[in-house]
């Protein structure tokens, strides 16, 4: 392992060979550092929110025809599932339906968060590598056409596009794996939120077509 003195040499000295290009692409590879972290953070705590028995207990009141009780047993729940249950059951201004689509809905909206912008990184990293190529290479054959053929002038220019490359690069795989984790939890959470609203919805039509033939 290298030592950290030596680490941050070597760190400053790759993006001075970069060329000015590196600058961009170094705060590009901040903020997907951060928004990466961020979402990482927000999944791990969710993981601990979920409550599975309390979504099969819920059910079993409604299926009961204890609908007080399941909004009792929903109020205040951290697992999204349940909130949304809670919300749905408790829709005195609009219809059980839409209570349910609106509050999966804002569940999706906060789980989804930042997931543009992750692909705007993966877009933006290597287009960045692209530009830093490009203007090393111009560097390099505007060296070619001096009076002068300086080596390390051309070799510096060819340096600065392949570091540049590299650089754009590494950020978009980087951020292209847990992107595409977290789309990956999106999509069954969206599809636990669905599930969970068409039991409701079930569960809540069977028991007032049990009352209407009674």
């Amino acid at each position: 392992m290298l030592p950290p003195p030596f680490l941050a040499n070597f760190l400053v000295d790759i993006i001075h060979r970069g060329g000015p290009i590196m600058y961009p692409v170094i705060a590009v590879a901040a903020f997907a550092v951060c928004i990466v972290v961020e979402r990482i953070v927000w999944w791990v705590r969710l993981a601990t929110r979920r409550n599975n028995a309390l979504v099969e207990q819920v059910y079993a009141a409604l299926e009961s025809g204890h609908t007080a009780k399941a909004i009792e047993m929903s109020r205040d729940a951290k697992d999204p599932v349940v909130a949304i249950i809670h919300h749905g059951l408790n829709h005195p201004h609009t219809s059980l339906q839409n209570a349910l689509q609106v509050a999966a809905g804002l569940e999706i909206q906060k789980a989804g968060r930042f997931l543009t912008a992750m692909d705007t990184v993966v877009t933006l990293g290597p287009l960045l590598g692209l530009l830093g190529t490009v203007t090393g290479i111009m560097g390099s054959f505007q060296s070619i056409g001096g009076a002068e053929l300086a080596v390390e002038k051309v070799t510096g220019g060819i340096g600065e596009a392949l570091i540049a490359t590299a650089a754009g690069l590494g950020i978009a795989i980087t951020v292209l794996v847990p992107m595409n984790y977290f789309h990956a939890r999106l999509a069954k959470l969206q599809f636990d939120l669905e599930v969970a609203a068409t039991n409701v919805e079930l569960l809540l039509a069977g028991k007032h077509h049990e009352s209407s033939l009674a």
